[in-house]
């Protein structure tokens, strides 16, 4: 979804299986699990044709057909927080990770 969207930004979204078009939204393709951040274009049979706002990166609809919408995107930080804080590592365990 680059550039409306880079990795690693921070997204609210409402659970719903609504879209309308020129929403951003989380989908799946098929029985595919994985959630997807596309820009939704329209409905059509079988769900909605769902794009990438980068189309030479972008996997889609045009490979994958029409997206079931899991939920749409509310808001977005960005530019993200360089450091929000850290998780304090208890006494002896070095396993602990900074967030």
């Amino acid at each position: 979804m680059v550039p409306a969207l880079r990795h690693g930004d921070a997204l609210v979204v409402r659970r719903t299986e609504r879209g309308r078009p020129g929403a951003v939204a989380i989908v799946r393709f098929g029985d595919d699990p994985a959630l997807y951040v596309k820009r939704l274009v329209r409905e059509v049979d079988g769900g909605w044709w769902a794009l990438g706002d980068n189309s030479i990166a972008s996997g889609d609809s045009r490979t994958y057909g029409p997206a079931r919408v899991v939920g749409r995107v509310l808001l977005r930080w960005w530019p993200r927080p360089s450091r929000v804080g850290s998780i304090v590592k208890p006494a002896g365990d070095e396993h602990a990770a900074d967030v």
